[in-house]
């Protein structure tokens, strides 16, 4: 019931067309490197910071991510927290840092975040969660070659789904998928990055953070796969629940 219920329901309207969805990708060029003078908000604090002094001197695994995303932006924060614990470094080693790329969002819609997918590792990992100005995000955006596009239908962000991997001085090292990291890697990545190497950063990124497809108005199969997936999880925990129940009665009866 739960899974048609998820899969049965009326796909959103969406507005944007496959010529905007061709404009989202993440390609830095060469010698990409942020600016770490950016001027941004501390999340957890609400005052004024740099990326630089969020970064602090450390590798760091950033992420461009909507705040109030119901799509793929909880799962890219979380499984990078889980893949960045299962690295087995001290967390002092690397920082992990996202940046809002919704300039309408403000901290408490960050904070929200935070809590919802991190739970437990927010104590430990202490991620910086910025918030930043249009003019700030296109700087950045900029510098990464980095581009979202708006789709006013669902008032959503059409984004790449994204892991930059910097360098301490604020280089682009490596550009990963959050949704495949694996903490061996990750510790390899970091590692390399927390000596100043730079991998290769001729491929353009093009996996989608976008819950529908835009020129057809349905999910995408990303998103189809989580929302089935959830949905099967929640059939098998009633199934069990039910099990439980009749056991008990059973037993109540003899």
């Amino acid at each position: 019931m739960a899974l048609g219920l998820i899969l049965g329901s009326e796909p959103a309207t969406a507005r944007l067309v496959q010529a905007d969805l061709a404009r989202v990708a993440l390609a830095p060029p060469p010698g990409a490197r942020v600016p770490l003078d950016l001027a941004v908000t501390d999340a957890r604090t609400g005052q004024p910071t740099t990326l630089g002094q969020a970064l602090g001197g450390r590798a760091a695994l950033l992420l461009p991510v909507d705040y109030t995303c119901g799509n793929v932006c909880d799962p890219m924060v979380a499984m990078s927290a889980e893949a960045l614990g299962a690295t087995g470094l001290p967390a002092e080693d690397y920082a992990l840092v996202l940046v809002g790329i919704d300039p309408r969002d403000d901290s408490a819609a960050a904070r929200r975040m935070l809590a919802g997918t991190l739970g437990d590792r927010d104590a430990s990992l202490r991620p910086r969660a910025l918030i930043a100005s249009d003019s700030a995000l296109a700087r950045l955006g900029g510098a990464l070659g980095y581009t979202a596009v708006y789709d006013a239908g669902t008032d959503s962000f059409a984004h790449p789904a994204a892991a930059i991997l910097l360098s301490a001085d604020g280089r682009v090292a490596q550009v990963l998928s959050p949704l495949a990291l694996t903490g061996r890697d990750l510790r390899l990545a970091l590692t390399e990055a927390g000596e100043g190497r730079v991998g290769n950063l001729a491929d353009r990124l093009t996996l989608l953070c976008y819950g529908y497809d835009a020129a057809r108005g349905v999910y995408t199969p990303l998103i189809q796969r989580i929302l089935t997936g959830a949905g099967i999880v929640t059939i098998l925990a009633i199934a069990l629940l039910i099990a439980g129940l009749s056991r008990l009665a059973r037993r109540s009866a003899a």
